[in-house]
């Protein structure tokens, strides 16, 4: 076995250890960055300008943050962002890239069905106490592999959003056990009710069957009807709208939004510093918010682009959105072979889900999503790379 394949191994195991343990992942990251060096691969590092803009710019608001060393934690996450180089520099083909993504559905498969022994536990556990399922469970739901119901939700997303791109856009010979696969990781992203995941997956499914299979589009809302008919999906489905009092955090949502708007206003240029949106939110609550506040998590702001943007300033949140279009333009533009193209919709796929929920979670700040994502993001960058090239 030669270098180059004992540096992609160790690579591609990083990239699916993260749906069983950030530790996992990040040591395995440290063996694959020894192990590229020692081969010494050419490096490649896709994005790298918008990619550094943005880590720039968070260095500086931590500088001019009241609490430097409290900002540290955004730092550290800077590893998080080699599997781009790593990936990049050691994956060769799309046929690289789509095995890469076939290992992480199967691992996102074992992840979901200890999520259904998760959820069983808890149905059983409302039934002995003889209390309302729906609220003894949105306080603690699935969480398969990881720690929290949004972190495995949003993995779960993705998962779905590359599972259903592949049954669609594959060559057939790919297609057989993946019905299975997306039936299984579809079930478990229903039961863990994460509404935000919910919608990111729903504008995903919208889009690639909208590009695939335009004339079955009228199937969506019959699927969605039907879900609707299962009580624990319909009744956090409606709550988006009529929410079950402060129960579903709709109410606090609203304050987190308001208050960031009013960080952002007083710190439009590089933000009240990284990790300082828990520490003073109480500065920043709009005069006219009623106290107490509604119950819920007030350590950010439940949206991404704004909580950037109040943290490390206007021009930092808009370094990370160029990042993101220029990932989804370079995908968009590519070539239309049958194994980039299988690729590239589930990457688009993927960054419409993400880019969606984020306004509603700050789920790029999680490094577990964070890391999933940009698996995707560079499988898909590789198989147009390469599929140019052939």
């Amino acid at each position: 076995m030669s270098r180059e394949q004992v540096a992609r191994g160790l690579v591609m195991a990083a990239a699916v250890a993260i749906i069983f343990s950030i530790a996992a992942a990040q040591i395995l990251m440290g063996v694959a960055i020894l192990a590229v060096a020692y081969g010494r691969l050419p490096v490649r590092w896709p994005y790298r300008w918008p990619l550094a803009a943005f880590l720039a710019g968070t260095l500086v608001a931590v500088a001019l943050s009241p609490d430097p060393a409290g900002g540290w934690p955004q730092v550290k996450k800077f590893f998080v962002y080699l599997i781009i180089p790593l990936l990049a520099s050691t994956l060769r083909s799309a046929g690289d890239a789509r095995r890469l993504l076939e290992y992480c559905l199967a691992a996102g498969v074992l992840s979901s069905l200890w999520s259904f022994v998760q959820f069983g536990r808890r149905w059983f556990e409302a039934e002995a106490l003889g209390v309302d399922f729906y609220r003894h469970y949105v306080a603690q739901r699935t969480t398969g592999f990881m720690s929290h119901w949004q972190t495995f939700g949003g993995q779960m997303m993705m998962l779905f959003a590359v599972a259903l791109a592949l049954v669609l856009f594959a060559p057939r010979q790919h297609r057989r056990w993946l019905w299975a696969v997306l039936g299984v990781i579809g079930a478990a992203l229903l039961l863990n009710e994460t509404r935000g995941n919910w919608i990111g997956a729903a504008l995903a499914t919208v889009y690639l069957v909208a590009k695939a299979r335009p004339r079955l589009i009228w199937t969506l809302p019959v699927i969605f009807g039907a879900l609707m008919l299962v009580p624990p999906i319909r009744d956090r489905a409606v709550s988006i709208v009529v929410p079950h009092g402060e129960l579903d955090s709709n109410q606090h949502r609203k304050v987190t939004w308001r208050t960031g708007l009013a960080m952002v206003r007083a710190h439009p240029w590089f933000g009240i510093g990284p990790e300082q949106v828990q520490k003073q939110f109480d500065r920043y609550v709009p005069a006219d918010v009623r106290r107490p506040l509604p119950d819920g998590n007030y350590g950010h702001l439940h949206n991404s682009y704004l909580q950037y943007a109040a943290d490390r300033g206007i021009p930092a949140a808009l370094c990370l959105c160029w990042m993101l279009w220029a990932m989804a333009r370079s995908w968009w533009r590519s070539g239309v072979s049958a194994e980039p193209l299988a690729l590239t919709e589930a990457a688009l796929a993927v960054w419409l889900g993400v880019v969606s929920s984020g306004f509603f979670e700050w789920n790029l700040a999680n490094s577990e999503v964070l890391h999933l994502f940009l698996v995707v993001a560079i499988c898909a960058t590789v198989a147009v790379r390469t599929g140019s090239k052939a």
